[in-house]
């Protein structure tokens, strides 16, 4: 089915009824499912993520709010991938829920304008990948309004240009705000045909970005640039999201402008992160900057996922998809090592399960998906 706006009416037709499915206890190890690889698997995680969706808020709890964002995207890029359109209600419900003007920060006025950049470029990653697989429109008009209004904090009074994070602050240029930015300006030139404007965004963020100093020498983006005068990498840790999203962007860029040199940047920043002995050791993806999983919490348990779907991208569009076995390694030792008999995925993709969380749950979906 298709949904209208949902300002123009319904768009719920059987919530109610799903929202006991989408709650239920979910069988983890169950005869469809076979592993990596396979579509059933990464249903039953994400069935397993949907335990912690809250049907009167429409948010995963009970993470942060961009982590809902996130979780949404990857359940978007699942129907997109298997053709399924079994969670077009609860997506539908999600967005009409929280493009209302948030609690703490009403001066956005709804439609996921939040206090920070980054955030709202979550929210406006899956309202174009909803627009991708639905057709709707209404997610595509506001994943533009969110776009304006990112580049609304576009400041060039200081850092030469770049999107700041802080809103009310007017502070801080970090990597992951203006990565999202390049994400979804190129992605919405790609879903536009005949689009110019955001073709022209996404090559002004690169551009400003690639001068930055951020891809330190290592080839790895650090967190962010100095809040002085001097705009230099600020040596922040290299959370494995800001390696991710960059590839995504990349990507996306490179099919805009049929440049195989952006390939290039990315395969570079991805061969620093598969070869990096603190984030990759053993072959396994590690949230290095944190020596414990509650020490990520509550950001950067979904961190990894990200780095992962990234990753994915780009090897698809590789003719000798040369970080399959880096991404099936991850995805096979944290489904035989970090899940747990009711299809809840743990921190460490090493193992042991630790516990269950919406960060660490979309991060194994993204994973699981990349293997598809």
């Amino acid at each position: 089915m298709r949904f209208v706006s949902p300002r123009a009416g319904s768009i719920l037709p059987f919530w109610a009824s799903l929202c006991s499915v989408l709650m239920s206890p979910v069988t983890v190890k169950g005869a469809a499912a076979t592993g990596p690889g396979d579509a059933d698997t990464v249903r039953a995680a994400i069935e397993a993520m949907n335990a912690f969706y809250n049907e009167t808020t429409g948010l995963w709890d009970t993470g942060p709010w961009w982590h809902s964002g996130v979780a949404l995207r990857a359940v978007a890029e699942y129907m997109l991938v298997t053709g399924s359109d079994e969670y077009f209600d609860m997506a539908a419900y999600t967005v009409d829920t929280q493009r209302a003007p948030l609690d703490w920060w009403p001066e956005g006025g709804g439609d996921f304008r939040a206090d920070s950049t980054d955030d709202t470029g979550w929210w406006a990653l899956a309202l174009a990948s909803l627009y991708e697989v639905t057709g709707n429109s209404t997610y595509l008009d506001l994943a533009k309004i969110d776009e304006a209004y990112m580049y609304d904090y576009w400041n060039t009074t200081t850092c030469g240009g770049g999107l700041i994070w802080n809103i009310p602050s007017r502070t801080y240029h970090n990597a992951i705000s203006n990565e999202l930015y390049l994400e979804l300006t190129a992605k919405l030139h790609n879903l536009i045909p005949g689009d110019t404007y955001y073709l022209g965004q996404a090559l002004k963020e690169w551009d400003w970005f690639n001068e930055t100093g951020m891809i330190n020498s290592n080839g790895l983006v650090n967190d962010g640039l100095t809040e002085d005068d001097s705009c230099v990498n600020n040596g922040q840790p290299v959370w494995s999201y800001n390696q991710g999203v960059v590839l995504a962007g990349l990507v996306e860029l490179s099919i805009a402008t049929d440049d195989a040199s952006y390939i290039d940047i990315a395969q570079g920043i991805a061969d620093a992160v598969v070869s990096d002995a603190s984030l990759s050791p053993a072959g396994i993806l590690t949230e290095s900057a944190c020596a414990t999983a509650d020490e990520c919490e509550p950001n950067g348990t979904a961190f990894k996922g990200i780095f992962i779907r990234g990753l994915a991208k780009l090897n698809a569009v590789l003719d000798d998809h040369p970080y399959q076995s880096y991404i099936q390694k991850n995805a096979q030792s944290a489904y035989d090592n970090a899940r747990n008999s009711t299809d809840f995925y743990g921190f460490a993709w090493q193992g042991p399960f630790d516990s269950g969380t919406i960060g660490r749950q979309e991060s194994a979906v993204d994973l699981l998906l990349s293997t598809l």
